[in-house]
């Protein structure tokens, strides 16, 4: 038969509103325990001879609520499992048992595993005082979240919400800072401290910033925020986004944004994926914010002519992409291990070999140079190229095979330029040269794409010098001489040798 745990709501705080049997209970038991004495309830049960034994040393004793409901629940089961069978251990709690109750939701867990019966009885919750308190219908949309918790991502702002577990004037700091990420400063906010307790009952309007300077929290106090048709407030939300390209390719929407297909939006798609590398390379946060947005357009773009067609939505990309970073990082979110980035990559490599395997592709039929993408940058494609062919051995023994190479490469180009083959030829020898220097790229640990576009940005500052001066001088580059331009790109190229010497002082 075993003991019984019975948990008992002891309300919101208001006496008046225990109900008979909950009263009933509480004065019959012969062992009553309460998660806290600081509840109104349990003083005034106290005071006409209910009394409790209370896990208050629990939390003077823990160093967070987890560790507190942690240890509250191991003693509560270790009492009942000491106890004779058909023994009722009677734990109170604040509010319901069933919200907002970390104990309780423990002991669901654990006490059949440990054999005990668990009876649970329901009291008024701090909801039933907000709703009344504060004025609004949760069927309009409704949602309780934790301060403990919270962070900016779990607020809709189209819901009334209520933040509970504001116990002191840091958690409101906390649920200030997590509002201020989708919610202008001023923003109004209704803090309840003791809401349905007759006499202790406080409601208070303020704006956001000064939700951690109103005095008062404690175990009964609470945030709400008022719900709002303001789209303005959703800005931060991917489900706004969503919402937003949904209209633009709508009957309704923009004509040119109906019109884009995967094939015409493809060259976009490119240019803005190399505008992002742009703002890496220049080091411009506020540029890249920016540019990153482009470039998520136009994944929002693709999914959404998908979603019209009833393939697939932006949310299945998500999921895709979520299920993917899980599989592929099992030194993360699984039983592997991974010391260093190299160990971390032979896991992702070993786990895309698998998923290729459960798709019915065996990786080892497949060429060592399969999965690099047709229409990567061709300097990039030949570094990957020649990569996975190293790693089966297809490489250079030493630098001297591939200065070799690249001296054989230059002879041969020169010889089809001086020999006047036909421009494909050349075109070929120069490809063979490009290809050789990619593998000395490859040799020095450099990326050829990256070293190609440093040059690049070293060519337009020093020429932008150059166009500078003439400016000055009143010359444009047409107008000059090649002396005059080589003479002030030598300039160019002292001011950056002085300007590097200076840095590295």
């Amino acid at each position: 038969m075993g003991a019984v745990i019975t948990v008992v709501g002891l309300g919101s705080g208001d006496p008046d509103k225990l109900t008979l049997g909950s009263l009933k209970r509480l004065q019959a038991a012969e062992e009553r325990y309460v998660r806290t004495k600081d509840h109104p309830v349990v003083q005034w049960l106290e005071e006409t001879g209910v009394a409790f034994t209370s896990f208050d040393d629990v939390y003077e004793a823990s160093d967070d609520f987890p560790s507190v409901y942690e240890e509250i629940t191991r003693r509560l089961i270790s009492l009942a499992g000491s106890a004779p069978d058909g023994r009722e251990i009677l734990y109170a709690v604040p509010g319901h048992p069933m919200v907002a109750e970390a104990t309780v939701k423990w002991l669901k867990e654990r006490c059949p595993e440990a054999g005990i019966s668990l009876e649970i009885i329901g009291g008024e919750s701090f909801l039933d005082a907000a709703f009344i308190a504060l004025g609004f219908d949760p069927i309009e949309g409704f949602q309780l979240l934790d301060a403990s918790s919270l962070t900016g991502a779990d607020v809709d702002s189209r819901r009334h919400t209520l933040i509970g577990q504001v116990y002191d004037v840091f958690t409101a700091s906390d649920v200030k800072l997590s509002l201020m990420e989708s919610y202008p400063d001023d923003y109004p906010i209704i803090v309840g401290h003791a809401l349905g307790v007759q006499g202790a009952e406080r409601v208070l309007h303020v704006p956001l910033y000064e939700l951690d300077r109103v005095e008062g929290y404690g175990n009964l106090s609470l945030v709400y925020v008022p719900a709002s048709s303001d789209d303005q407030l959703r800005m931060r939300s991917f489900e706004r986004l969503h919402e937003i390209v949904a209209i633009l390719r709508s009957p309704g929407g923009c004509p040119w944004d109906r019109e884009q297909t995967h094939q015409s939006l493809r060259k976009n798609l490119i240019e803005e994926a190399y505008e992002v590398l742009e703002t890496i390379d220049e080091d411009d946060p506020d540029h890249m914010r920016e540019e990153l947005g482009d470039l998520l357009l136009q994944v929002m773009l693709h999914a959404q002519m998908e979603e019209e067609s009833g393939m697939f939505t932006a949310y299945d990309v998500i999921q895709t992409l979520n299920e993917k970073l899980l599989y592929r990082h099992p030194h993360v979110f699984g039983d592997k291990s991974a010391k260093d980035a190299e160990a971390a990559l032979g896991n992702w490599e070993a786990m895309k070999a698998e998923e290729k395997r459960r798709k019915g592709i065996d990786p080892e039929q497949l060429s060592v140079l399969s999965g690099v993408p047709r229409d990567l940058p061709a300097l990039m494609k030949a570094y990957k190229l020649q990569k996975k062919a190293a790693k089966v051995g297809f490489d250079w023994d030493s630098m001297d095979g591939i200065w070799a190479k690249i001296e054989e490469e230059i002879s041969e180009f020169r010889t089809a330029v001086e020999n006047g083959l036909d421009a494909g030829e050349q075109t070929l020898e120069l490809g063979d040269l490009l290809f050789s220097v990619v593998n000395a790229a490859r040799r020095i640990g450099a990326d050829p794409e990256e070293a190609l576009s440093m040059t690049n940005a070293k060519f337009v500052r020093r020429f932008s010098y150059v166009e500078e001066q003439l400016r000055v001088a009143g010359k444009r580059p047409e107008d000059a001489t090649l002396k005059e331009m080589d003479v002030l790109w030598d300039q160019a190229k002292e001011l950056e040798r002085a300007a590097k010497e200076y840095k590295n002082r």
